[in-house]
């Protein structure tokens, strides 16, 4: 039987579930070399929401901020998450941008990019998967897990089926709310064994109270791979805790031979990393919150913090049952999309719309316009047309891959941004993230033109003081060689 292998998140996922992606690089550099000895299979250190934390709130470069870990990492595969055509953002992007961030990515230290699409729609994974085959890194698929009346195991075995034969190099089930039940994992991997010949990974959350049992139930029906934290940033909405997983099957034939003295260093250095976030009031203790609703509702556990903020802005916080017994209904109406990023985020915020005014969707965002258009892919159930006409009217609504008509747009997005940079990859950030790459940018010429005359100072200082020195040195010695010429010449004189 295999060993089990870890991949470890507390470099993406663990604080980004926690501290909303706040962990900055010179907190994460110190212990990466400890990191790489310890035996995991990978530690995911990019993606997700890294990308735009960095440039948004941290003033750091993740291109950098990637190329400063890989340095450091030497013998683990450094992993990534990234959201099929969206990329890192929340739109579908061009083919040729799509290929030049993947590119990138794989040479600035990507090894393993972990790509889904929040509908589970193949379409949306082709190109990332033709990229990243090409450029040789390992490919793996996530299938975005939910449950519904057709989010069934053979649903799923038939996605995994097609995933593999696209070229997928593992199969990972992704599990973004914790709603997947001990008995169900087994069955699922079970099959999954028996259909498809790739590894499969288990990544959840611990939002529900269950995913360490079902840990344990994916484990007997022999999953390949798990995802846990480190201890300081696991649990609550994050991932098992890597230490006890570690302790679990330490004699067992599946043990995952990690090496203890070094994790217990890595544990104590995020530890003291965490107080930190503690003091300052970053880390909500909200996030350690077992919410077993979320069995019944499937939302994700930021999705529930997200609502509550909405709610507590309208001044409706009293309504938040309300809220949640809609979304089940909002999402039906939609076709059964899996509560990911950015369906998650549109479900709920059409359930808040929904309940707060009063009548079902008066009022709709742009977002859901364009995903009952198709413009998001290929709902997992053909919307009902009277819902469709409620939402977009007359509309016209498309059936082919959203990518599909989008026009190349590198280089149009190199001239936006020419009078900033010339840099590919700021480039590309740019034409993800544009307001806030230009920000990030302008604050960078800024800081360089401050830097340049704060040197500019500083020489000036130093040529004047060196000046001066040189001058009174000169002073002295003439003044030296003057007594000098005068004392011989009286001694001239008496002699």
């Amino acid at each position: 039987m295999n060993k089990l292998k870890i991949t470890e998140t507390v470099l993406r996922d663990g604080h980004q579930s926690q501290i909303a992606t706040r962990l900055k690089i010179e907190e994460i550099l110190p212990i990466v070399e400890t990191m790489d000895e310890v035996g995991y299979y990978a530690m995911e250190v990019w993606g997700g929401a890294t990308f735009d934390v960095c440039l948004r709130y941290l003033n750091e470069n993740p291109w950098e901020r990637l190329r400063l870990i890989k340095e450091k990492a030497k013998k683990t595969n450094l992993q990534m998450l990234l959201r099929g055509q969206n990329l890192l953002g929340y739109k579908h992007y061009s083919n040729d941008i799509v290929e030049r961030f993947i590119q990138k990515s794989i040479y600035n230290g990507i090894d393993i990019i972990r790509v889904f699409d929040a509908l589970n729609d193949v379409r949306n994974l082709k190109k990332s998967i033709e990229v990243i085959k090409k450029e040789q890194a390992h490919c793996q698929c996530a299938i975005s897990y939910t449950t519904s009346k057709i989010h069934t195991i053979d649903y799923y075995t038939k996605l995994a089926k097609t995933m593999e034969d696209m070229g997928a190099d593992s199969i990972c089930i992704k599990d973004m709310a914790g709603i997947l039940t001990p008995d169900n994992a087994f069955e699922l991997i079970s099959q999954l064994k028996s259909s498809i010949k790739v590894p499969i990974e288990l990544h959840g959350h611990c939002t529900s109270g269950i995913i360490e049992m079902t840990y344990m139930k994916a484990i007997e029906a022999e999953v390949d791979i798990v995802d846990t934290a480190i201890s300081a940033f696991s649990s609550g909405t994050s991932q098992p805790c890597t230490e006890s997983l570690n302790e679990v099957f330490k004699n067992n034939e599946r043990a995952l031979n990690l090496n203890e003295e070094k994790m217990k260093k890595v544990a104590a250095h995020f530890s003291r990393v965490k107080e930190k976030y503690i003091e300052d009031g970053t880390f909500n203790p909200r996030v350690m919150k077992i919410e077993p609703q979320i069995l019944e509702y499937q939302v994700p556990g930021g999705m529930l913090s997200n609502l509550l903020s909405q709610l507590k802005a309208q001044n409706a916080e009293n309504r938040y049952e309300e809220v949640l017994n809609e979304i089940p209904r909002v999402r039906e109406d939609l076709g059964f999309p899996p509560l990911v990023t950015p369906l998650s985020q549109m479900v709920g915020t059409q359930s808040v719309f929904n309940v707060l005014i009063g009548e079902r969707y008066k009022m709709i965002p742009k977002e859901i316009k364009d995903y009952v258009k198709g413009f998001y892919g290929r709902a997992p159930v053909p919307i009902k047309e009277e819902i469709k006409k409620k939402i977009i009217g007359e509309g016209v609504t498309i059936d082919y891959c959203p990518a599909d008509k989008i026009e190349p747009m590198y280089e149009k997005t190199k001239k936006e941004i020419e009078d900033l940079t010339q840099e590919e990859e700021m480039i590309l950030a740019y034409a993800i993230f544009p307001d806030v790459t230009r920000t990030y940018l302008e604050n960078q010429k800024k800081q360089i033109k401050e830097n340049i005359k704060e040197n500019i100072k500083e020489n000036i200082k130093e040529n004047i003081k060196e000046n001066i020195k040189e001058n009174i040195k000169n002073n002295m010695k003439n003044n030296i060689e003057d007594n000098v010429e005068e004392d011989t010449y009286y001694i001239e004189i008496v002699m």
